[in-house]
């Protein structure tokens, strides 16, 4: 039976416990699919790294309960499986209920809970705080628990004295640890590709996990023993859900030139799979190095990440600039989110207050700021786009710390929050054959968008 990671609350080490798993487990060779509950890129990069597959989101806002289960079925398909769950158990997308928490998902794949519990400041309280998570919800199944900052031996000698009365059982004990430390900076952990040290880190959690965890219990609790297979009725994957009639009639196998490197890296691997399993063919190239675009592509995929922190090294690459605005000023179908619209504004404004000269197509600039801006938006698209139809509406994420000097004078979309209209929220750009937006996107309950955009893209391809 997989298993699902949770945390008490935000901050409590349920990343820090989910690397040291999966890292011991590959030490040992053994195959492991990780999932992550909710909107993030960051974590499910670490995972990726670890496992060598890529790890799946699981987000019944972004897509549907149906496709969750419908996902985690699909790739459930390794030796052992584990999900790492989102902020705190029972936090759901407005924190009135526990809609798209780690509760619902674990409810909805019905799997059983590892709590990690921070203990760094409890001794006996300790049983009254999972006491009150083991009986708030009693639909959910506990497998064990993780102390995690326990300070010494005499401090774990009162949790466990605590705790016995509950019978559950004491899977891990993590003690304080100084020399396991994610670096993290204004939009969560350091990613992957920028941490030099990346090796000696996974190799430390490797060696914190195989002495933490007590293996002969957990492991059976991580056996992917097929019990997925009987979540769904093994339903087609989403992209046979499209009928024939709006399947992209398509004349060749256009090419999609897709921003991968270190300034560009937020993508959902199911939207990558979805453009693939509907006839696109995918060609990563790097904006940081690479002179020009690939040969014979016939559309632009531009992902968030953190242009801001390589704004010096886009700016100097005028090659690659030019490449790029020539090819959206000819029309080529281009899909940019996030960073990827921040890049292509006239200039993005860096932490330091420099300017520095972006693609140019959008008349704007993006500027860095402290003021975060997050949650779950409900866009409806106002104009037609090379991705959507106007009347569309979708779900999406935003999570970003820049602004747009100037905002679009025709928004593409009118954004509503997750609980209720967001005032005068109006966002997201729409010309030339150009959608760019703060808005995330996961593609995996809507594959008529991606259909769409492929479609767009062969279109240009026929007549350039």
């Amino acid at each position: 039976m997989p298993l699902l990671i949770a945390g008490e609350r935000s901050g409590v080490g349920k990343t820090t416990v989910t690397l040291a798993l999966l890292s011991s487990l590959r030490r040992w060779q053994s195959s492991v699919q990780s999932f992550k509950v909710g909107p993030d890129y960051i974590d499910p990069m670490f995972h990726t790294v670890v496992t060598g597959r890529s790890c799946r989101n699981l987000d019944p806002v972004l897509t549907s309960e149906a496709y969750v289960q419908h996902c985690f079925n699909q790739h459930s398909t390794a030796e052992y499986t584990l999900v790492e769950g989102v902020m705190g158990l029972f936090d759901g997308a407005t924190g009135a209920d526990d809609w798209a928490s780690t509760a619902h998902v674990a409810r909805l794949l019905n799997l059983p809970i590892l709590l990690v519990v921070d203990c760094s400041r409890l001794s006996r309280s300790i049983a009254a705080v999972v006491h009150g998570y083991c009986s708030f919800d009693p639909r959910l199944r506990f497998a064990g628990i993780v102390l995690n900052r326990v300070g010494s031996d005499r401090h774990l000698d009162l949790l466990k004295a605590a705790l016995q009365p509950l019978e559950l059982p004491i899977l891990g004990v993590l003690r304080r640890q100084d020399n396991i430390t994610i670096p993290d900076r204004h939009l969560g952990l350091v990613p992957t590709a920028e941490l030099s040290e990346l090796t000696e880190l996974l190799d430390r959690l490797a060696t914190l996990g195989e002495q933490t965890f007590d293996w002969t219990r957990i492991l059976p609790l991580l056996k992917n023993d097929g019990v997925a297979s009987t979540l769904t009725n093994n339903s087609d994957p989403p992209s046979r859900s499209i009928t024939q009639s709006r399947l992209p009639k398509l004349r060749s196998r256009p090419r999609i030139a897709v921003a991968y490197d270190q300034a560009f890296s937020f993508y959902y691997a199911d939207n990558w799979d979805l453009l693939e399993s509907l006839g696109a063919e995918l060609v990563f190239w790097s904006p940081l190095t690479a002179t020009s675009l690939p040969e014979g592509v016939s559309g632009l995929y531009f992902g968030g990440g953190f242009p801001e922190m390589f704004a010096a090294e886009l700016a100097a690459n005028q090659s690659a600039q030019q490449a790029v605005r020539s090819a959206i000023l000819a029309g080529m179908p281009t899909y940019g989110e996030c960073g990827g619209l921040m890049y292509l504004t006239e200039s993005l404004i860096d932490f330091a207050g420099k300017a520095w000269q972006m693609i140019g197509v959008l008349p704007t600039t993006s500027q860095m700021g402290q003021r975060l801006t997050l949650g779950y938006r409900r866009a409806i698209a106002q104009q037609d786009s090379p991705l959507m139809p106007a009347g569309t509406i979708v779900w999406g994420h935003e999570f970003h710390r820049s602004t747009l000097v100037t905002p679009p004078a025709t928004p593409f979309y009118h954004l509503q929050g997750y609980d209720g209209p967001i005032p005068g929220q109006r966002e997201g750009w729409q010309q030339h054959a150009l959608q760019a937006s703060y808005v995330h996107l996961h593609w995996g309950a809507c594959p008529e968008l991606p259909a769409r955009f492929i479609a767009n893209c062969d279109r240009f391809a026929q007549v350039n």
